[in-house]
């Protein structure tokens, strides 16, 4: 038998060890809260305006972000497409009149709006509902632009529902009366969704702090009337 001295010491040291560990786990947690709180946030804050496509609500316009478009670029790729018929359904159901689709006009995989504009016509959507933004390079420029260029502030915003409560909440608080509207993703397979949600866990940090600094878009335009003069014409 180890003598008492020893055994305290034995005792002293699992002691402060199990002491470390629960320090440890504490600054993960709190570690885990911070780089959580962006993600939370733009939850909490789009809670009670995110819908199925069939409990839509209704709204004279509907913004539709880009994403990539297909290896032929001329065809939107299956999330973007996604988006498109989507958005295209709540016209034909009387929940929108007018498209305003935002995106990338010279982005990596392609012209974006123009694809989203060729593939809507294809889908029966009068071309004279459809407006596109070329300027919309990501989810907080396009949300910015609708309302300083086009002067949207009441519409609905189709995306995946893994990208919706962020897209949401940036409308929201750039002064758009938006809610969200979960696309359609047939053919999206589930590995690519997965990889997108953990994407978007992240980019909620750069949405916050766009958001708490209120930046500019990146392209400044002046105002365009295209999106009232659609909705005078249809």
């Amino acid at each position: 038998m180890a003598p008492p001295a020893a055994r305290i010491g034995r005792a002293r040291r699992l002691l402060g060890g199990r002491r470390r560990l629960t320090r440890l786990a504490a600054a993960g947690v709190v570690v885990l809260l911070l780089v959580s709180a962006p993600w939370l946030w733009t939850k909490i804050a789009a809670h009670g305006h995110v819908y199925g496509e069939a409990d839509a609500p209704a709204a004279d316009v509907v913004i539709v972000l880009g994403t990539e478009v297909a290896a032929d670029r001329r065809r939107p790729a299956e999330r973007l497409a996604g988006r498109l018929e989507t958005a295209a359904a709540l016209v034909r159901d009387g929940r929108a009149r007018v498209i305003l689709v935002s995106g990338d006009g010279g982005g990596a995989s392609g012209d974006e709006p123009a694809v989203m504009t060729s593939y809507l016509t294809g889908l029966g959507v009068d071309p004279r509902r459809v407006v596109g933004d070329p300027s919309g390079l990501d989810t907080y420029d396009s949300c910015a632009r609708a309302r300083e260029v086009y002067g949207v502030t009441r519409a609905l915003i189709v995306t995946q529902s893994y990208h919706l409560s962020r897209a949401v909440t940036l409308c929201r608080r750039l002064g758009l009366d938006v809610d969200g509207v979960a696309a359609r993703c047939a053919g999206c397979a589930a590995t690519l969704l997965a990889e997108k949600a953990v994407r978007d866990y992240f980019a909620s940090g750069k949405a916050a702090w766009d958001a708490a600094r209120l930046r500019p878009p990146a392209v400044r335009s002046p105002a365009d009337p295209a999106v009232q003069d659609a909705l005078r014409d249809s």
